[in-house]
């Protein structure tokens, strides 16, 4: 028995979110709360998240990324088709039309990974240490 207890243990502490969503379904099952109301509001906690670290990084940088302005659209667009999807009169066309809007801000999100100044900093910076190494 204890045996067992320790293998279940180990397994937790080395995957800290499977507890972590272990103890939010119990919670929601013993609540009585609807499951997809749970998911809703740990998506709203998530853009909440998003929020704060996109004003303490602007406090800190002085500049605001549009990387975190773009996550945070894509997790509220998110949240909103699970609301119109699990809604009993769903009106297909905006759900349809939202994944549309959050596959348009997927590629905004790419575009601005990849021609962010940061990125090209860092590539300028790698292609100088090749040029130096050639001489």
């Amino acid at each position: 028995m204890k045996k067992a207890i320790n293998k279940i243990s180990n397994y937790f502490s080395s995957n800290f979110e499977v507890l972590v969503a272990t103890v939010i379904f119990l919670t929601v099952v013993i609540a009585g709360n609807d499951f997809y109301r749970a998911i809703i509001l740990m998506l709203e906690f998530v853009v909440i998240m998003e929020v704060v670290k996109m004003i303490s990084d602007f406090i800190r940088k002085e500049t605001l990324r549009l990387r975190y302005v773009l996550d945070i659209f894509i997790i509220f667009l998110i949240r909103e088709v699970i609301i119109l999807s699990a809604n009993k009169n769903k009106d297909y066309f905006d759900i349809v039309f939202l994944l549309f809007v959050i596959f348009i801000f997927f590629i905004f999100r790419i575009l601005a990974i990849k021609f962010s100044p940061s990125s090209n900093d860092v590539n300028k910076k790698s292609e100088e240490i090749k040029y130096d190494e050639t001489k």
